[in-house]
């Protein structure tokens, strides 16, 4: 298994993983002017057989309890991607993952937590699961959204029940509370159908420090197409334009700032472009 896992990790440029069937760029650095430390985590899996695995984690609550409950997500979801692994049955390893990691988060007994989304990609498909406001996004290139998943906070379900628009969010007095998370008695992982990936299609997963300080429309169209090295420096730097105060409509939310763009470059074989999804899109705020 190839793989590349980030935790508490400060990247001065955007940092390229090569993989056998597609190509991966992650960033990750602590909010500015932050003393304690990044408390997100990433990975990018490559199983045998080309099915990819990627995640972002975001940890709650200020302090190292964050950092280590993101850092046990990573490793959870590591160990479980370990194993011996069916084709067929990736859905119920990264389903233990978060089961896993969840009882690890509890067990620490510090009212810790940690936002988790995971995107797997197989068989001509990708599919999202969730638990918290960390999002996942699949963009064709002319700028279609294949899934986007919803946020677990008052404001993500404001947005999907079409109570505000997307960008009304970014300043909303309650974008700040989460009512999901790893770590959480009640945590529930909420699970995307398998959407059709094009060769070209761009997955992104990112933390709120990325989703809260860029518009929507602007993030689609950053990712959608171009070099994906290029589009993650780009990403990162509106991003941090955003949180230094530098848009004269979009308020400022420093925070610890994660993304992960994927591309796939090249198909697995006739079966995988024999198989096809159905398209869909999740409403959900952008943060």
């Amino acid at each position: 298994m190839n793989r590349l896992v980030l935790e508490a990790a400060e990247l001065a440029e955007p940092r390229a993983v090569e993989l056998e069937r597609g190509e991966a760029v992650v960033f990750s650095r602590p909010a500015p002017d932050k003393t304690s430390g990044n408390e997100d985590a990433a990975a990018v899996f490559e199983l045998q057989g080309g099915a990819v695995v990627l995640a972002v984690a975001d940890g709650l609550g200020g302090g190292p309890a964050g950092a280590q409950a993101a850092s046990i997500a990573m490793r959870a979801l590591r160990r479980a991607l370990g194993r011996e692994i069916a084709a067929d049955s990736l859905r119920g390893v990264i389903l233990d993952a978060f089961e896993d990691a969840n009882r690890e988060v509890l067990a620490l007994g510090i009212g810790a937590g940690t936002t988790l989304v995971v995107v797997e990609v197989a068989g001509g498909t990708a599919r999202a699961y969730h638990a918290g406001d960390s999002g996942a996004l699949l963009v064709g290139q002319r700028g279609r959204i294949g899934f986007e998943t919803m946020h677990h906070s008052p404001v993500g379900y404001g947005v999907a029940a079409g109570v505000l628009e997307h960008d009304d969010v970014h300043h909303h007095e309650e974008r700040h509370l989460l009512l999901n998370c790893v770590g959480s008695r009640e945590m529930r992982v909420e699970i995307g159908a398998p959407i059709r990936m094009a060769a070209r299609d761009t997955v992104l997963l990112a933390s709120d420090g990325v989703l809260d300080n860029l518009r929507r429309a602007e993030l689609v169209e950053i990712v959608r197409a171009g070099e994906l090295l290029g589009a993650a420096r780009g990403l990162a730097a509106r991003v941090y334009e955003t949180m230094a105060g530098e848009d004269p409509e979009l308020p400022p939310h420093p925070d610890d700032a994660t993304a992960l763009l994927y591309r796939r470059t090249r198909p697995s074989g006739a079966s995988e472009r024999r198989r096809s999804g159905r398209r869909r899109t999740d409403r959900r705020k952008p943060a």
